[in-house]
C-alpha cells in the first residue's frame, strides 16, 4: 500500500498544480509520440548529457532534479540524485524525486526501460533524437514548448543559426577538406568514427570537411581498421580526445605515410563539442572549421 502511494505521489502533485494560462498542452516527442504536460514543469528529471545542456540553454537547471551518472555540464547538477548510468535506469529511482517530466534520449534502452511505466504512473516523459544540427534545433524548440520557456528558445533559435551562417560564408567556394574523425580506439586496431546520417557528421560537413573513409554500414559498431585508414589517406586528422591521444596516433606503426601525420594535421577536438548533441555543437562547427580552413579565419 505504501508503495502504491508513493508511485502515485507525482499524479497527485499534478493534479494540485494551479492551472496556468496555455496549458495544458501537447508536444510530439522525437518518436512521435503526443505527450501532454499539464501546467509548466518544475521538477524536471534529464538523462544523459545532451538533454541537461538543452534544458540549461533554456535557463533551467534549477527545475533539474535528477540526472545519469554521466552527466558532467553544467557544473551544478554534478551533485544532483542518479537515476541510473551504465547498468541500466530506474523508474523507482526517477519516481522517488517526484517528477512532473522526465526527458530522455534512446540510448542505452533508457526510452525501452522508462516510457510505459512512467505512463502508467502518470509522469510524462519527451524522447528526443539527434540526427542532425538541424534536429538538435527542432529539439530546442520543443523543450521550451514543453517547460513554457519559448521566448528563450527563440533567442537561442535565432543565435546559433546565425553562427552556422556566418561560417558558411567564410568557407564559402572553398573545397572541402578530406578528414577522418577518430573518436576512439579499441586498442586492437579498431578506431571509433561519426557514421553518415549522424549530427557529428554534419558538424564536419558543415565546417567544411567531407569524409576521407567510404561510408560505414548501417549496422554494426562505427568502427573502421588502421588499414582502412592508410588507404583513404586523410588530409586532416581529428582526434575527438585529449592531446596525448593524438600524440599517440602518430606513434602507430605505419600511420606515418598518412598525408595527415607526414605533413603534421593531426588536431584535438573538444568531445563535448563534437560528440554531445546539444548547443555547443555550434562551437564544434566554428572549431573544426578553423582547423580545416585556417586562412578563411585569418
Amino acid at each position: 500500500m505504501r508503495r502504491r502511494a508513493f508511485l502515485a505521489a507525482p499524479l497527485a502533485l499534478a493534479a494540485g498544480s494551479a492551472r496556468a494560462e496555455g496549458w495544458p498542452r501537447a508536444v510530439e516527442d522525437g518518436l512521435g509520440r503526443r505527450v501532454e504536460i499539464a501546467s509548466p514543469p518544475q521538477r524536471i528529471v534529464a538523462i544523459f548529457a545532451s538533454n541537461v545542456e538543452m534544458l540549461a540553454s533554456l535557463g533551467l537547471v534549477p527545475r533539474i532534479v535528477g540526472i545519469e551518472a554521466y552527466t558532467r555540464f553544467p557544473p551544478e547538477v554534478a551533485r544532483l540524485p542518479l537515476v541510473g548510468g551504465r547498468l541500466g535506469f530506474s523508474v523507482e529511482a526517477v519516481a522517488r524525486l517526484s517528477p512532473d517530466l522526465v526527458v530522455m534520449t534512446p540510448a542505452r534502452q533508457a526510452a525501452h526501460l522508462l516510457t510505459e511505466p512512467l505512463a502508467r504512473i502518470g509522469i510524462p516523459s519527451l524522447v528526443v533524437t539527434h540526427a542532425s544540427l538541424a534536429r538538435i534545433f527542432a529539439n530546442i524548440e520543443m523543450l521550451g514548448r514543453a517547460t513554457g520557456t519559448e521566448d528563450r528558445a527563440a533567442r537561442l533559435l535565432t543565435g546559433l543559426p546565425a553562427r552556422l551562417d556566418a561560417v558558411a560564408a567564410r568557407i564559402a567556394g572553398r573545397p572541402p577538406v578530406r578528414v577522418f574523425l577518430e573518436t576512439s580506439s579499441a586498442g586492437r586496431g579498431a578506431y571509433g568514427t561519426a557514421r553518415p546520417g549522424t549530427y557529428t557528421m554534419d558538424i564536419l560537413l558543415r565546417a567544411g570537411g567531407v569524409a576521407a573513409l567510404p561510408p560505414l554500414p548501417e549496422a554494426g559498431p562505427a568502427q573502421v581498421s588502421g588499414e582502412a585508414i592508410l588507404r583513404a589517406d586523410p588530409e586532416v586528422y581529428l582526434v575527438a580526445g585529449r592531446p596525448d591521444q593524438a600524440a599517440e596516433v602518430q606513434r602507430r606503426p605505419g600511420f606515418d605515410g598518412v598525408a595527415a601525420i607526414r605533413e603534421g594535421r593531426v588536431r584535438v577536438v573538444s568531445r563535448a563539442e563534437l560528440l554531445i548533441p546539444g548547443p555547443r555543437a555550434v562551437d564544434g562547427v566554428e572549431s573544426v572549421a578553423r582547423i580545416l580552413h585556417p586562412d578563411a579565419f585569418s
